[in-house]
């Protein structure tokens, strides 16, 4: 327990546990009385042995046993609080940590985190061992001074015996400890790699089905899997060993208690009461002991659960905290952007990007594929924060405004669609309070409102996980709708019209005009002529770095051909068809 408690260091996940010391203390307050009055067993075992088989007194038998019967049922109501109090701390303690745990699982995936959603699964594993009987049990530990005491009271032999097995005992414990340690914690390691393994499986279910992929991922997962299981039977093989040494120590004790007992009453040293008594009293004396080492993998699952998510809580803020800003008017800049991978040997994606657009104005991203257009998306909306220089919006550095702030002045629409589940109308909000006026006016503007009155439910129609009720189109137009939601004062457009027909195309040209009269400052990532037409400014990115940037028609114009192709910075053709594209 000690062991277990010194993991407690200055941290948010410790400061809660912290902050729990008063329900320890009733527990400890329970587990008191409760030990104490466990005693009653032994003390009406020696006293019928002792006085009522001597005097054949019925009354004497009646009164003990009522007395006794009556303390077993306090000791019971003092279990049933104890546990009670344990499973309120646990439950106090989940709505304490999980929602920031929730917060920086999701954010962990934006900096490409290894670890992240796991932490409200360790969470879970500390919760589920604070309310077992593992939790409960160190509080009985001490108890074993105090039962060995008493066996020295009976007679010295007994406390001899006694002293031996618990001491037999807890050199077993660190034996264990030692050995089992290890294996669990790569057990627990090798699990939430086959977790991760398996939802990012699942998250292509429908290529794997499509394209009979799923022998070799099962193969490629079941590999992950066979090691955690390795190394699940290595740490229960040996726990298993100590918890079956344990054991045979404990009755082996008792057996020789009562042994002993009958040799000293014999030699006339004893009693038969005091026989039965020692027996029970040197059980309870063991038995926290034996059920630490049964319940010690749990206590190591705890515990690495509990460094990681100490580890989780000591890392640095993912968003520094500010104070409150006044609305922005939507002048949106870059000065000297450089983003790179995590891997610190990977090369930069953005290098030294730097322009600037004024309150309402549109500009147009282009560039080949790999150029970090989607990657500089990511950072305009202060999703992610830069390697070196900054973003800023109305001078302020975005990454670090104020989410809650911030959200509702900036839209955005990302390459890969996700939806969330609920109504599509929830989602338009932003899975807030939803105001029906500003939902339907973002799917006007969107040009989706009459696309959504023809689902079976309208606007309440569930869009199922992933928004996978409906297809490509109607989830990019829908996810337009709620970058449109507001509206925004600046608005980030990446791929806004990959999944669109003819008509989608059209609804997207017809808000994107909305917008700008609307003075909403957008960026459009784009590959469609279309779109770079309606833009003030084009921006052209070539392996991460500034190509041409300026107004719209002289940057056009430096890349047409006398052919009217649009061409790249050596005179090469970059697209065949200018309708098309402008890469």
């Amino acid at each position: 327990m000690t062991r277990f408690a010194s993991e407690v260091t200055d941290c948010r996940v410790c400061a809660a546990i912290r902050d729990c010391k008063l329900s320890v203390t009733f527990v400890g307050l329970f587990s008191f009385f409760e030990n104490l009055l466990m005693l009653a067993v032994p003390l009406y075992m020696l006293q019928v042995y002792d006085r009522v088989l001597t005097s054949n007194s019925k009354a004497t038998l009646i009164s003990l046993s009522i007395v006794t019967i009556g303390t077993l049922g306090v000791v019971s109501m003092l279990s049933l609080g104890r546990s009670r109090i344990l499973s309120a701390a646990s439950d106090w303690l989940d709505r304490r940590l999980s929602p920031g745990l929730f917060e920086r699982a999701v954010q962990s995936r934006l900096k490409a985190g290894a670890y992240g959603a796991e932490a409200l699964d360790d969470l879970a594993t500390i919760r589920g061992f604070s309310t077992s009987p593992s939790m409960a049990n160190f509080f009985d530990i001490p108890w074993t001074f105090v039962f060995i005491g008493v066996g020295f009271m009976l007679h010295p032999w007994f406390g001899y015996l006694a002293t031996g097995s618990a001491i037999l005992l807890v050199v077993i414990a660190l034996i264990g400890e030692l050995l089992g340690r290890a294996p669990v914690m790569l057990a627990g390691q090798a699990g939430m790699a086959a977790r991760r393994r398996l939802e990012a499986t699942v998250r292509n279910a429908e290529v794997i089905e499509a394209m009979g992929m799923m022998k070799p991922v099962r193969e490629r997962w079941a590999v992950v899997n066979e090691e955690k299981l390795e190394l699940q039977a290595i740490a229960q093989r040996r726990i298993g060993i100590f918890a079956a040494l344990t054991k045979f120590i404990r009755l082996a004790a008792q057996t020789l208690t009562l042994g002993m007992g009958a040799w000293l009453v014999i030699g006339l040293e004893a009693t038969g009461g005091v026989m039965i008594a020692a027996s029970i009293i040197l059980g309870r004396a063991l038995a926290p002991i034996e059920q630490a080492i049964g319940g010690w993998r749990s206590v190591l699952s705890a515990r690495a659960s509990l460094r990681r998510l100490k580890a989780f809580a000591l890392e640095h803020e993912y968003r520094p905290a500010t104070m409150p800003l006044p609305a922005p008017t939507g002048v949106l800049s870059a000065e000297q952007v450089v983003f790179r991978p995590p891997d610190p040997a990977g090369e930069p994606i953005l290098k030294g990007i730097s322009f600037r657009l004024g309150a309402g104005e549109t500009l147009a991203v282009i560039g080949p594929s790999g150029a970090g257009k989607t990657t500089l998306a990511r950072l305009l909306v202060g999703a992610v924060a830069p390697f070196s220089g900054v973003v800023r919006l109305d001078n302020a550095d975005i990454f670090s405004w104020n989410r809650d702030e911030i959200g509702k002045y900036i839209g955005y629409l990302p390459q890969d669609i996700e939806l969330f589940s609920g109504t599509v109308g929830e989602n338009i909000s932003r899975m807030g309070k939803m105001d029906a006026d500003k939902v339907v006016q973002a799917a006007r503007l969107a040009g989706v409102h009459d696309l959504i009155l023809r689902l079976p439910r309208g606007y309440e129609t569930e869009v199922g996980p992933d928004g996978q009720y409906l297809s490509g189109g109607q989830r990019q137009r829908v996810a337009l709708a709620r970058a449109i939601y507001g509206p925004p004062r600046v608005i980030i457009l990446d791929e806004p019209n990959s999944n669109l027909d003819g008509e989608g195309d059209a609804a997207l040209e017809k808000a994107v005009r909305a917008l700008r009269e609307c003075g909403t400052t957008m960026v459009l990532i784009t590959h469609k002529i279309n779109l770079v037409k309606a833009a003030d400014k084009v921006l052209m990115l070539r392996d991460g770095q500034v190509e041409k940037f300026g107004p719209r028609d002289a940057v056009l114009g430096q890349m047409m051909g006398p052919v009217g192709v649009v061409r790249g910075a050596q005179g090469n053709a970059a697209a065949p068809d200018m309708q098309g594209t402008a890469e």
